[in-house]
């Protein structure tokens, strides 16, 4: 059985391109894929598609690849899909090392509720992070859990796993907490229709004053 931690990926050298060979190697559950960087030549490849399709559900997965005898490590930097069908029709591979240092975007996951009658509004969904190729988190976890209104989350406020490091500027929103504006004019009316109410009621009670002194 095939598992999002099954990275060892065999992949198959394609000399030949075009859309209607791609369309071929879509058929036959494989998916084009090509493989670049370090300033290397850039080499085209099927991959096993069910393997593949499981795996980069993952984001910044990265792949060890067996391509002719030799083993490689690449990171998965942009799938292609057919906007209808979500079909994986081509695969970008950039070439890593153990120990290299890389910049990814990393998804931040909220968790917790905040203080009662608030919302946590999410700015940012992913934070720019160096982080060595092997050792690429697969999310940021912000625990909003009892946050009053009126905090903001930035990036610099994240807990990072060990050799992370932040890219993007430490003062990013990452999230905001603050009352529901549609809360904030339920309550202005509530506020408003209570003034009037006393006001009314300071002047019958006026009124009523003025017809006992005479």
């Amino acid at each position: 059985m095939v598992t999002e931690t099954d990275t060892k990926v065999v992949a198959e050298t394609r000399e030949n391109f075009g859309k209607g060979f791609a369309r071929r190697l879509r058929a036959a559950g494989k998916i084009p894929a090509v493989i670049y960087g370090h300033g290397t030549t850039p080499v085209h490849v099927a991959l096993p598609g069910h393997q593949v399709a499981l795996l980069i559900r993952r984001a910044n997965a990265v792949l060890e690849l067996e391509l002719d005898g030799t083993q490689q490590l690449t990171l998965v930097k942009d799938v292609q899909k057919d906007p209808v069908h979500q079909i994986i029709e081509h695969i970008d591979l950039l070439v890593v090392k153990k120990g290299e240092k890389i910049q990814v975007d990393v998804p931040v996951t909220v968790i917790g509720e905040p203080a009662a009658g608030t919302v946590a509004t999410q700015d940012a969904n992913t934070v720019l992070l160096e982080v060595e190729a092997t050792h690429i988190p697969e999310r940021i976890e912000l625990d909003v859990e009892g946050l009053e209104d009126g905090t903001h989350v930035t990036a610099a406020d994240l807990v990072l796993p060990k050799g992370a490091a932040l890219v993007v500027d430490a003062d990013t929103l990452i999230v905001a907490v603050a009352v529901p504006v549609d809360t904030l004019e339920a309550e202005a009316e509530i506020a408003e229709a209570d003034a009037e109410i006393a006001a009314e009621q300071s002047e019958e009670a006026q009124e009523s004053k003025g017809e006992e002194s005479e």
